[in-house]
């Protein structure tokens, strides 16, 4: 018996004649974790109670299947029931917004093959942008040349704009610099950069360079540059960083987006103290890794929560009664408490 042929993607327009590619706005935006069921499949409520809980607090857009998001623990199927989920809540929730709110869905893969086709996925689901991470699996075989390939061919097959995912720790320590991030900020596909590398040099040369590049190929200087955590914000902000993407605003939205605020109205004092706060918090987050955001969870969003805190195996919670969650509970409660003072805000001001 022959072997079946692989399914044929769908087709994509070249890149002159595709529709213009939508940027992201500036802001924070919520790489969500994922949630599941005490029988192990995605929650479907708890997804979409959270996601109507950040665009509650202000944020500009949400992210699933980023390193917080579990996505390696996934299935195909999994990845698109959280994008449509997330998709749909945003509408149902932000239907009389004139801004449209971006969700971008993680779509990393090795090959080029299959990034396209878990962009298409993604996209056919609800998805605006895609997040891809560079191929790591054979680091030694490629070089800089070969990595900004990789990322303009899929950027030509893609029918979503894409944003690049620097984070070595999850691409086998491949660490795009200044120069191929500005080279890949040429393309018009290309729609910006998440840091996690937290290099805020790298930063500052992004958001010097990117609208001159862009500029010189026919384009506007709208590529996103934004940090990977929230314990920089404030300092990508000081050297022109168009927001955040930070796993730590699953936890206080409200202080992430409130550093922006009090920056933009030239407030720095006062953006600086809630910086100390939240940075403290992060790095607890840091540390503990998406096991931590999701610990926090119950902490920061109530005790009804508390199944968020659940990862698929072979990972288990943080233990309620260990050493981890009191050391989290005890460093994150400056930050809880101002992220609860700034809900009572909300609420007052309405």
């Amino acid at each position: 018996m022959e072997p079946s042929s692989p399914p044929s993607l769908p087709p994509t327009p070249p890149t002159d004649t595709a529709p213009p590619a939508q940027p992201l706005p500036r802001g924070v935006y919520v790489p969500m974790p994922a949630f599941f069921t005490p029988s192990d499949t995605i929650d479907i409520p708890a997804t979409q109670r959270h996601t109507a809980r950040l665009l509650a607090a202000g944020v500009t857009g949400l992210v699933v299947h980023g390193s917080n998001g579990e996505a390696v623990h996934l299935s195909r199927r999994e990845r698109r029931a959280v994008v449509d989920a997330v998709a749909d809540t945003v509408r149902h929730e932000t239907d009389s917004l004139h801004t449209p709110v971006p969700v971008v869905a993680g779509c990393s893969a090795q090959s080029v093959r299959e990034t396209v086709e878990l962009c298409h996925e993604a996209r056919e689901a609800g998805a605006t942008h895609a997040l891809v991470l560079p191929p790591g699996y054979y680091r030694g075989l490629m070089d800089a040349d070969g990595v900004a390939g990789y990322f303009e061919q899929v950027a030509r097959r893609s029918p979503l704009p894409l944003v690049v995912y620097n984070y070595p720790a999850a691409a086998n320590g491949v660490d795009l610099d200044s120069d191929v991030l500005l080279r890949l900020a040429g393309n018009p596909r290309i729609v910006g950069v998440k840091l996690t590398c937290g290099n805020t040099g790298k930063l500052a040369r992004l958001v010097e360079g990117a609208p001159r590049v862009r500029g010189q190929h026919g384009g506007k200087g709208d590529f996103f540059v934004g940090g990977g955590s929230a314990d920089f914000i404030l300092q990508g902000l000081i050297v022109g960083a168009h927001g955040t993407i930070s796993g730590f605003a699953n936890l206080a939205p409200r202080a992430c987006v409130r550093i922006g605020e009090l920056f933009e109205e030239g407030r720095v004092d006062e953006a600086r103290e809630l910086q100390h706060e939240v940075a403290k918090g992060d790095w607890l987050a840091i540390r503990y890794g998406f096991l931590g955001v999701k610990a926090a969870m119950p902490i920061f969003h109530g005790p009804a929560e508390a199944s968020c805190a659940v990862p698929r195996l072979p990972f288990n919670r943080l233990e309620e009664d260990g050493e981890a969650v009191r050391e989290i509970r005890e460093g994150m409660a400056g930050v809880l408490e101002a992220e609860k003072r700034l809900a009572e805000e909300a609420v007052g001001g309405k």
